[in-house]
């Protein structure tokens, strides 16, 4: 029941996923970006002798693999040099790209790569916290988030609060087209995972947990039929999609959380 922490780091998610778990302090994190080194350097001798034993298409899943881990190091180290030089006596968190929108793509782009190298098979990501104050300037709005969400059905207030979600989705479908992008198997990333996208509020302005706006999306290897609105009885808990959602990942449980049952899917 206690949270993960969070970690809105990129290079640290990188790190942590890929390689140089230890060696994670802002001094030897920039230091390496300096240098312009790659994690993949060291890896050379033992993926050519990989490459000599695969065939023509593994060979080829192998290089987009390598390509994808170099070009997500280029762009965490092009931005801790920016980091770097505007304010170089503080130690402050490196790989953070200037944009939300920059950053949240980088994320989604470092879940991509997990899942394609099955280094994880589950990821939680957070496009905005309860109770954020964030602004979103780059849309043009200067009121916080969580001051447009209670807006006591102003006109003004729900469009920018319309503009806001707009926003988050239109960063899910950069999350799903990379997904599809990528080859997985007999099909894509896309058709072997399952998204669930939502909220826990439906109403901000009267903080209502009911009639949540939730989206399914990907193929679940076939487990999940898409393309469907549907409408569950009044009173249905959440963790009752939840629970249904384990079992057809084959992670049967009789319970999570409050839930009464499984529901139609």
């Amino acid at each position: 029941t206690t949270p993960l922490p969070m970690e809105n780091d990129p290079r640290l998610v990188f790190e942590r996923l890929f390689g140089d778990v230890d060696n994670t302090t802002p001094a030897a994190r920039l230091a390496r970006s300096s240098r312009n080194r790659s994690l993949l350097d060291s890896l050379v001798p033992e993926v050519n002798r990989l490459q000599r034993r695969l065939g023509p298409g593994d060979r080829t899943k192998v290089d987009q693999y390598l390509e994808a881990v170099r070009e997500i190091e280029q762009r965490m180290q092009k931005t801790e040099a920016q980091s770097a030089r505007e304010l170089p006596p503080l130690d402050k968190p490196m790989g953070i790209p200037g944009t939300y929108e920059e950053h949240a793509k980088l994320m989604f782009d470092l879940q991509v790569l997990a899942f394609q190298t099955d280094t994880t098979r589950v990821a939680t990501f957070m496009l905005s916290r309860e109770v954020s104050p964030r602004t979103y300037p780059e849309l043009g709005i200067s009121d916080p988030h969580h001051g447009l969400s209670h807006h006591g059905n102003n006109p003004d207030k729900l469009a920018l609060l319309t503009k806001v979600n707009t926003f988050h989705v239109k960063l899910l479908a950069y999350y799903l087209e990379r997904l599809q992008a990528t080859p997985d198997g007999d099909g894509t990333l896309l058709d072997h995972i399952t998204l669930l996208y939502g909220c826990c509020i439906s109403d901000g302005n009267q903080h209502l947990h009911t009639n949540l706006p939730i989206l399914l999306a990907g193929g679940a290897c076939g487990a999940l039929r898409g393309g469907r609105h549907v409408r569950y009885q009044d009173e249905t808990p959440l963790t009752n999609l939840e629970l249904t959602l384990l079992d057809k990942l084959g992670v049967p449980v009789e319970r999570l959380g409050d839930s009464t049952g499984k529901v139609d899917l």
